[in-house]
């Protein structure tokens, strides 16, 4: 059996992460920072030290009294004064032998200097050491005394003690291991409320989670037959999947998308407008360089506040595609619902009179029925020659029968296949919403008929459905074609808004007369009739 893999939780391994970073940043920097202070504690010793030196080695009385001018005694009492105040291990005066004139223990005074690093000295050099004397370990300011001829006459030196600077050194750097002890606690809980808020942020997923929906949304997003581009809060495209950048394409758009304002590379895109309102948009209609593309636009909300934006898109012809065959699936069903229910009534007359025996009656009306079918089909095949039409016309007529509805369908001319087979889409549509429309408005009417006429001139094709119904006010003959608006319930209102969208594409024209007595509606469309040579 296949062990499962094993991973830290990102809490835990961003708050061990800072804390390891927190830890060894503050050692090592306070490490460094205490070495420097270190060095600096030492480095202002030294020159306390050396001023010192230069003070006494440059004092009238030190030089008189080594030029025998004055009691060399009063060496030993400055300096004494001198070390007091600056708090210095000893200050030394010696002469050119190197006999001491001054020290802190007054029995070493006229005795020889101890640590041999004074040589230099005597020869006129000012330095620092460290050497060991007779009160120990320390470190030396050495500086030549000269006359007011410039004649060196003697040697001052000064001395701090090593343990004296190494207590001033651990107090100066104190205060950066206080700090240290004090930042680490601060940095671990900062890390911890930093772990906490990041994965607040990631909602708390952990990485390999966020990995696995990043792949199954990859995969989501080009397995759709739909484009799919979504925008950030900016309105720069931050998503575009393979589906959207093909039909980008194929309108001409040859540019990456990600990075670049929706706006400028999509104009019309309608992406902006969605992320200012926050509402959303379906099955809007947009142009994209020739080609009409069908849109839904979705605002992306987390809390109350909009932060992106996607947008669904598909080729409207692929779409009409998708709806010729699924209408001309439905007609099929419908037609064949109809022509059952009327077969079965007329099975049921045949069988009744057969029953009775009544055969000349039987047969006259079985002669009726086939004359009647034979005049449906041959009024309708006679005026339409598309097949598709043509039938989608014999099942209007089998339909309002059904309705007790009478359809009379006529004309004086034929109507040929048309050049552009997408145009029959178009007719269904109108021919189908226009009937259906006339078919509701007689609902309540005793006699319910309704005239199609058919005119065709070589160019121009005219339809008109009229019905006997109670017409149509006034005020609603505007509203009746706006998308949704119905008098007649909920999710209804799309019939003649389809009507008209479909004239307006087809570049013709759409009119409307009504009274109280009859309402009728009158289309008329370019037409080109199909080369039967090709």
């Amino acid at each position: 059996m296949r062990k499962k893999k094993k991973y830290i939780r990102l809490h835990s391994a961003i708050a061990l992460f800072v804390c390891i970073v927190v830890i060894l940043s503050l050692s090592v920097t306070g490490l460094l920072i205490a070495e420097e202070i270190a060095d600096q504690t030492k480095e202002n010793l030294s020159e306390k030290a050396m001023d010192i030196a230069k003070i006494v080695g440059h004092s009238p009385l030190v030089i008189e009294a080594l030029e025998g001018k004055r009691d060399q005694a009063e060496i030993q009492s400055f300096t004494s004064q001198i070390q007091h105040m600056t708090n210095v291990r000893f200050i030394v005066v010696m002469d050119m032998n190197g006999i001491r004139k001054s020290h802190p223990d007054p029995d070493k005074i006229g005795k020889r200097f101890v640590g041999r690093d004074e040589v230099n000295a005597l020869h006129g050099k000012e330095y620092i050491s460290v050497a060991r004397g007779t009160l120990g370990t320390s470190l030396r300011a050495f500086e030549p005394i000269r006359n007011a001829d410039g004649k060196q006459i003697g040697v001052v030196a000064v001395g701090i003690m090593l343990n004296h600077i190494e207590e001033a050194v651990a107090k100066s750097t104190r205060i950066v291991y206080i700090g240290i002890g004090f930042g680490i606690p601060v940095g671990i809980l900062g890390a911890l409320v930093l772990a906490r808020k990041i994965k607040t942020v990631l909602l708390g997923l952990e990485p390999f989670q966020i990995a696995s929906l990043f792949q199954e949304r990859n995969a989501m997003l080009e397995s759709v037959r739909e484009g799919i581009l979504g925008v950030d809060r900016d309105g720069r495209i931050v998503v575009a999947n393979t589906e959207a950048v093909r039909m980008f394409r194929k309108a001409g758009i040859y540019e990456d998308p990600i990075g670049k304002k929706a706006e400028d590379y999509l104009p019309g895109s309608g992406l902006p407008r969605v992320l200012k309102s926050g509402t959303s948009e379906y099955d809007q209609e947009q142009q994209l360089n020739g080609m009409v593309i069908v849109v839904n636009r979705v605002p992306i909300t987390v809390g109350n506040q909009v932060i992106g934006a996607v947008a669904t898109f598909r080729d409207k012809t692929e779409l009409k595609q998708l709806a010729e065959q699924l209408t001309g699936v439905k007609m099929y069903a419908e037609a064949l619902r109809v022509k059952t229910h009327e077969f079965m009534n007329k099975l049921h007359v045949i069988l009744g009179m057969v029953q009775i025996r009544e055969y000349e009656k039987l047969s006259d009306y079985i002669r009726q029925i086939t004359d009647l079918y034979q005049m449906e089909v041959g009024s309708v095949t006679r005026l339409v020659k598309d097949p598709v039409l043509a039938g989608f016309l014999l099942s209007k007529l089998s339909y309002a029968r059904e309705q007790g509805v009478k359809l009379n369908i006529s004309g004086e001319c034929t109507l040929p296949s048309p050049a552009d087979p997408g145009i029959i889409h178009h007719l269904i549509t109108i021919f189908g919403n226009l009937i259906d429309n006339g078919i509701e408005a007689l609902e309540n009417n005793e006699k319910k008929e309704i005239d199609v006429s058919l005119g065709y001139d070589g160019s121009v094709f005219v339809l008109s459905v009229k019905d006997n119904g109670r017409g149509i006010p006034e005020e609603l003959r505007e509203k009746i074609f706006e998308k949704g608006f119905s008098t007649k319930g909920k999710n209804r209102g799309y019939g003649l808004f389809l009507v008209r969208k479909s004239v307006q594409e087809l570049g013709g024209e759409l009119a409307l007369t009504s009274d109280a007595q009859s309402t009728t509606f009158t289309v008329k469309l370019p037409y080109e009739e199909k080369d039967e040579n090709q």
